[in-house]
């Protein structure tokens, strides 16, 4: 874990990008009714009302090594055989890139069911641009985000063939974009298409909007969390910020005055935590936690590299605290009531040594704590 040094506090644009927005794909209808809420306790009846952890990533999939996926996937599952029945985490928020490179249903098996086979808890998830994407090269033709709708946003929980013989059963997500309702913290998960730096819809971002307001009226005994795969701010040297993210949660946060508690983001394959603090005074934590088992990490950028710029008006009052973009890992999340209020921690946690050795132990890289209401 690698403390953000005076000369590494910012995030930064990526230069001279070529325009790819002719990627953007259509999405598949709902599997559910307006306005895609799912609750918890429909999948975890036995949730709990007085604490609530667990376990973020996005950027799983892997072609080249998928082994990275199991090492992963191992250490996570450990964290729950080993824990106090009330400190197990339980259940996986998925931000996305599940399958490389273009979401097909045939490797579903290989990077997704098999590595998770021995996950205790079930797994949501939004989808990231390689889940979304087509390879036109494909014998058998296929539209954008098929396979992910079959596992993630099935009418019915049942055996998906897509899985050979792992056991898991598909999750009953309303829609693409959603919102995960439990007891002490709802998610609102957005979906950012297949464009290097994302595409939300004019229909979407109605949507988004409306749940701000409505989510934002179970506070302060809920907590707020926004995710979306592409990273609205990031200092990597792959993909940088994605402007078009940033100001569609800006704008949104200044029409509706609501801001959640927390924003996470994957598809740069490292780890990075944010702080932004606005004119109200009050700050945001932005999280990147990409680092979920593509083989390939995202470096943060030096900053003497000309490819980049943190000189922009949108990286006012934003400070990178911590980063770590040497090893793969993942959050763990916890949710806690007390008399005061709710105080979230934010825990991640690194996995060490050769892809092969799949057991690994987790190491603890950063710590952080929120409270609500703020003190």
């Amino acid at each position: 874990m690698t403390t953000a040094d005076p000369l590494q506090t910012k995030p930064v644009f990526k230069l001279d990008q070529p325009d790819d927005s002719y990627k953007f794909q259509p999405l598949p209808s709902p599997a559910g009714e307006y306005p895609y809420h799912l609750s918890a306790d429909k999948i975890l009846p036995h949730i709990s009302d007085q604490k609530i952890i667990f376990h973020v990533l996005g950027d799983t999939g892997s072609v080249r090594h998928p082994e990275n996926i199991g090492v992963i996937a191992s250490a996570m599952a450990r964290q729950y055989d080993t824990a106090d029945v009330n400190e197990r985490p339980q259940f996986l928020y998925h931000l996305g890139d599940i399958v490389y490179n273009y979401g097909e249903a045939e490797y579903y098996d290989e990077q997704f069911f098999t590595p998770y086979k021995n996950y205790p808890g079930p797994i949501f998830a939004i989808a990231g641009n390689h889940d979304s994407d087509i390879n036109t090269a494909n014998p058998v033709p296929y539209k954008s985000l098929d396979a992910f709708a079959k596992v993630f946003c099935d009418t019915i929980s049942r055996p998906v063939s897509l899985g050979g013989g792992a056991g898991k059963t598909s999750m009953v997500q309303p829609n693409i974009y959603w919102t995960l309702k439990t007891p002490l913290v709802n998610i609102i998960g957005l979906h950012s298409n297949v464009p290097k730096f994302g595409v939300i819809t004019a229909e979407q971002r109605e949507w988004f909007a409306e749940e701000l307001k409505a989510n934002n009226r179970e506070r302060p005994e809920k907590a707020l969390f926004v995710c979306l795969h592409h990273a609205p701010y990031s200092s990597d040297i792959n993909h940088g910020s994605s402007r078009p993210m940033i100001e569609l949660l800006e704008d949104v946060f200044e029409e509706t005055g609501i801001k959640p508690d927390l924003v996470m983001s994957g598809h740069v394959h490292n780890y990075q935590r944010f702080n932004k603090i606005y004119n109200d005074s009050k700050a945001l934590t932005y999280i990147v936690a990409g680092a979920g088992g593509f083989d390939e990490l995202h470096a943060v950028a030096q900053p003497d590299d000309k490819r980049f710029t943190s000189y922009d008006h949108l990286f006012d009052n934003i400070r990178l605290v911590k980063y770590c973009d040497s090893k793969h890992g993942f959050l763990k999340m916890a949710i806690e009531k007390a008399a005061e209020g709710l105080t979230i921690t934010g825990e991640y946690y690194t996995v060490a040594g050769e892809q092969t050795e799949p057991d690994n132990q987790a190491t603890l890289a950063d710590r952080f704590t929120l409270q609500i209401p703020e003190k």
